[in-house]
């Protein structure tokens, strides 16, 4: 967890992100982001959690401007990039993607891929000042010079992960989006690139976008935790305080599905089961977009959204029925 301080590094005010869907004459949309706000301070890490197809990822990456917003607006730093020219903010804005199979390219050697982001940033005009920066950073993220001359299909997904995280570094970034960057991985190499995320956190005081469907992962890496759902942000809450009271029906569901290791305690727990299917975007409900799998839905629910509120300090949910 980050050593934050009380400065916003990222802040969004109501982004929405809607992809056009041709149907014949008809145009529809997925609405993937809807009217989301939310801010990340300087050194943290904020946590973001819900169900696949939720828009957790398409949030990361309109941050980035990876996609173009719909509308609403994007600060880095206090300053609106949202139709800035991005090359400037590009070095200090990475990501780290959830694939590392599909994110690196198979016909470059890894030097080539760590190097690249030095080269389009123009940051070496010495070549040996560049080779010896893409060693560093592989030993960094625990791979060795030797590595600089293989390609990505003589490694394992663990190490490809790593390769794609020192291709993140490159470039000295102040904040990086974590697309589910474990969540292809085995379990016991995901322990180790979390703790590896962590310490680098601590030495360069990164900010962090974490993004994960495995809610026990994002309680050990996060200080604060966003919940989505169909585009939405649920609730939003301090890392212990979101485990120990959660409010949203949604985000009680999620936790109550988290394994736990001792049978005794594992038995009496109970499960919330969810009814039905997650609706589509394309046709989202109408009123809250939870409504129709909530066992606490009423007429309200149905005609109008509720508000992101805060109901103690920092712990923000969206739902009529909390008191």
């Amino acid at each position: 967890m980050g050593n934050q301080n009380n400065e916003n590094l990222i802040e969004i005010k109501n982004l929405k992100k809607y992809f056009p869907v041709k149907s014949g004459f008809k145009t529809s949309y997925v609405k993937a982001v809807d009217d989301v706000s939310l801010y990340i301070k300087k050194g943290e890490t904020l946590g973001l959690v819900g169900e696949s197809g939720c828009g957790k990822t398409t949030l990361g990456r309109t941050i980035l401007r990876l996609h173009e917003p719909s509308s609403g607006q994007i600060l880095y730093n206090g300053t609106d990039i949202t139709k800035a020219n991005m090359h400037p903010f590009r070095r200090k804005m990475q990501i780290i993607f959830q694939d590392p199979y599909a994110s690196l390219d198979p016909r470059m050697t890894v030097g080539d891929i760590v190097g690249e982001p030095l080269d389009i940033h123009k940051m070496f005009q010495n070549n040996k000042d560049r080779q010896e920066k893409i060693y560093s950073l592989l030993e960094t993220v625990g791979l060795n010079r030797e590595h600089a001359n293989r390609f990505p299909h003589e490694f394992s997904g663990g190490q490809r992960q790593r390769i794609g995280i020192a291709r993140a570094l490159a470039v000295d970034p102040e904040f990086i989006v974590c697309d589910e960057p474990v969540s292809a991985l085995d379990v016991s190499i995901q322990a180790q690139i979390v703790n590896m995320l962590e310490d680098l956190q601590e030495e360069k005081g990164f900010t962090y976008l974490f993004i994960a469907h495995d809610l026990s992962i994002v309680k050990h890496i996060s200080d604060r935790i966003g919940v989505m759902y169909l585009g939405h942000l649920v609730e939003l809450a301090e890392s212990r305080e979101l485990y120990k009271n959660p409010m949203h029906p949604y985000t009680q569901t999620l936790l109550s599905a988290i394994p736990i290791a001792d049978p005794k305690t594992s038995r009496s727990k109970k499960r919330i089961i969810l009814e039905g299917d997650i609706p589509s975007p394309l046709n989202p409900p109408s009123g809250c977009p939870f409504r129709t799998r909530c066992p606490y839905a009423t007429e309200q629910c149905a005609k109008e959204r509720p508000e992101l509120k805060e109901y103690e300090a920092g712990h923000f949910a969206a739902c009529h029925n909390i008191k």
